[in-house]
């Protein structure tokens, strides 16, 4: 059983940077694709970025050209660079893992999901 750990959220001002991690232990992390999701406070968690096993990776049109998402298989980790954060940013982060994904799938069809971590963005 694959179990997720997110780090890195924090408070940032709007135009920042802020770099989200989400560590893997307890499965084969390399044959799993991996999504960033976000939920702010009174909304639906919403799909952020998605990177496939074999490295293709997808974004939201609110995060594209923003945003990048990355893994490093060696290390069990996935990344969420995040470049000229805005306020509508703010929203508690959370990864999760799908057993060899090749297109970004449902929210409801993924295997495991981190806890999540804060990212709050001022004005």
């Amino acid at each position: 059983q694959l179990q997720l750990v997110e780090s890195g959220g924090g408070l940032v001002q709007a135009g920042g940077s802020l770099r989200v991690s989400c560590a893997a232990n307890g499965g084969t992390f390399s044959s799993y694709a991996m999504g960033w999701f976000r939920q702010a406070p009174g909304q639906e968690r919403e799909f952020v970025a998605y990177i496939s096993w074999g490295y293709s990776t997808y974004y939201a049109d609110s995060v594209k050209g923003r945003f990048t998402i990355s893994r490093d298989n060696a290390k069990s980790t996935v990344f969420l660079q995040m470049n000229s954060l805005k306020p509508e940013d703010t929203a508690v982060y959370y990864c999760a893992a799908r057993l060899r994904a090749g297109a970004p799938p449902p929210q409801r069809n993924y295997d495991y999901w981190g806890q999540g971590t804060q990212v709050t963005v001022s004005s």
